[in-house]
């Protein structure tokens, strides 16, 4: 376990540092950030100092090697628009991100688990036919039409849920803002949950029943049938168990595709998260911002595959982690 997880952290500042010169690289191309922060009325001359004081006349190796030795000490750049830490603004969006993710996972979990079952267990029943059909429509969707189509069914023809914002939100633990423990924070919480659990829940679904669908064709299945088990004996714990091996590898990199993902989502419903105040960083060339955000989500996608491949270790103890046999 010791070995590994050296092994993951050597891998981790290796992807990191790819990430972020990456991040840092693109930043000019996306347009001149002193439009957006002088406008138009100021001098060229003006200009040109303004960039020699920012240090974007400087070769590119020299600016990454100062942002590098700052990012090393937590300081990626100061927002341009906010004129406050990327690092810290990027933060204070971050809860409002992670509530979609959990909420869309929650979903995800007590969904796709049961109607992929069923399905395998009977695969030529008219529900598993209706459900199949469902999730090849629901990957063929896009997530922002999935979310039109929420808000114009149940927000202006029902009226039933709220269509934009994240609603009413109490102070958990002295930092966090949530909405999970009001009425209307969950209120505002389901569309945009389910609209982000739709681009997941499919897959999911077709995975667990196609993995269920093989094991339960394995000669230990077989054996335990032989043996006169209790079919919920044999579905739910010797069949289930190890068709949940490849899916929690999945499942560990689509919750980190889905925190991405959360840029559509967050557009459409106006939810104050990392995915919306990126596009406004985008449209205000805020590349401080930019990059910051980049390095978070690269680092969330890095520090969720560790944790995957250790879940992975501990449910099936006959993977060696550290590669040893």
């Amino acid at each position: 376990m010791i070995a590994f997880l050296i092994k993951r952290v050597v891998q981790a500042i290796v992807v990191m540092f790819i990430i972020s010169l990456v991040s840092f690289s693109i930043q000019d191309n996306l347009g001149d950030p002193l439009r957006e922060l002088v406008g138009q009325s100021v001098s060229e001359a003006e200009r040109q100092a303004l960039r020699d004081e920012m240090g974007l006349n400087d070769p590119f190796l020299v600016q990454y090697a100062r942002f590098a030795k700052n990012a090393l000490q937590g300081d990626l750049g100061t927002s341009y628009f906010f004129k406050e830490p990327a690092l810290e603004v990027i933060l204070n969006k971050l809860p409002a991100t992670l509530e979609l993710v959990f909420g869309a996972t929650l979903i995800i979990v007590l969904l796709s688990v049961p109607l992929g079952v069923y399905s395998a267990i009977k695969p030529n029943s008219l529900f598993s036919r209706a459900v199949m059909g469902f999730s090849i429509i629901g990957i063929s969707v896009p997530v922002f039409l999935t979310a039109i189509g929420l808000i114009y069914f149940f927000s202006i023809e029902m009226g039933w849920m709220p269509s934009f914002g994240r609603g009413e939100t109490v102070t958990v633990l002295g930092f966090w803002d949530s909405g999970f423990f009001t009425a209307d924070g969950l209120a505002h919480l389901v569309l945009p949950c389910v609209s982000l659990a739709s681009i997941m829940l499919p897959l999911f679904i077709r995975l667990i029943r196609a993995e269920m669908m093989e094991v339960l064709q394995s000669e230990y299945v077989k054996f335990a049938w032989a043996k006169g088990l209790a079919p919920r004996r044999i579905y739910f714990l010797h069949a289930l168990k190890n068709t949940m091996l490849p899916v929690i590898t999945v499942g560990g990199v689509q919750i980190g595709t889905m925190v991405a993902y959360t840029i559509l989502t967050e557009t459409v419903f106006q939810w104050p998260g990392m995915g919306f105040l990126f596009l406004e960083a985008v449209n205000r060339v805020d590349t401080p911002l930019i990059v910051a955000y980049l390095i978070v989500v690269g680092a969330i996608f890095v520090v969720t595959n560790t944790l995957v491949d250790l879940i992975y270790g501990l449910v099936n103890p006959t993977v060696k982690l550290a590669g040893k046999k």
